[in-house]
């Protein structure tokens, strides 16, 4: 049964993570294309000069490069979201498993991408500065990891209070508990802010638009086909048994 769901999710993980790429291949790269020229003006204006040509190709990164780290978040990501949702069906408000892939989906889009992202959003090349990239990545892996306990605990806080005071009022408190608990974290959590004042706007704004609907769009492809899959096993499951039962 584990392995069952692994594979649906790891394969959803890859539908994904194509229609992913995609959709940063047409509205990524632009911006990105444009961190890259404000990199190279500033280089040009400096009176510096091209070196060693890079290892690894600019059209090889934005291509080959980026699928393949699309392929290996998208697998990872329908596998793990495959194991939440066999632990989760029948214990999430009772919802059927096409459903419960939905909210799960819906949670892990805003608890692992949006929350992490609010405080310590994505950065276009030129926009940050290399010294401090162990800083900020420590620091987001950290409002990550703590956004994932906080919805954990919010969810089991939720789960409490709807016995006692109804589904809508309890899923209401858990929320609440999410975003205070995330809230506190973000506060405590230093602030790093480097973008150079004449870097262009549009070009940040639109970069981080872009990174957020990349993600987006894995998350809600993995929950649409990984619910697809498994409500179709499950049909194709229940089938021996009513025919059986009718004979």
């Amino acid at each position: 049964m584990v392995r069952t769901l692994l594979v649906r999710g790891m394969l959803a993980g890859v539908v994904a993570a194509l229609l992913a790429f995609v959709f940063a291949w047409f509205f990524g790269e632009p911006a990105l294309d444009g961190g890259i020229a404000y990199e190279d003006a500033l280089s040009t204006a400096a009176g510096e000069t091209d070196g060693e040509a890079p290892l690894v190709s600019r059209g090889t990164q934005s291509t080959i490069g980026l699928l393949v780290a699309l392929l290996i978040y998208g697998v990872a990501v329908g596998g793990i979201f495959a194991l939440v949702h066999g632990g989760a069906q029948g214990r999430l408000f009772r919802l059927a498993p096409r459903a419960t892939a939905g909210v799960l989906a819906l949670i892990g889009y805003v608890v692992v991408v949006l929350v992490p992202f609010l405080k310590y959003p994505s950065n276009p090349p030129a926009s940050s500065v290399d010294d401090t990239i162990g800083l900020r990545s420590g620091t987001f892996v950290i409002m990550l990891l703590l956004s994932v306990v906080a919805a954990i605990v919010a969810v089991a806080v939720g789960q409490r209070l709807v016995a006692r005071i109804g589904t809508w009022n309890g899923v209401l408190a858990g929320a609440a508990v999410y975003v205070v608990i995330a809230g506190i974290v973000a506060a405590l959590l230093p602030v790093v802010s480097e973008t150079p004042a004449d870097f262009p706007a549009v070009v940040l704004y639109n970069f981080r638009v872009a990174t957020l609907g990349i993600h987006a769009v894995l998350w809600a492809a993995v929950g649409l086909l990984f619910g697809l899959l498994v409500s179709r096993g499950t049909r194709s499951a229940e089938r021996p048994t009513v025919g059986a039962g009718a004979g």
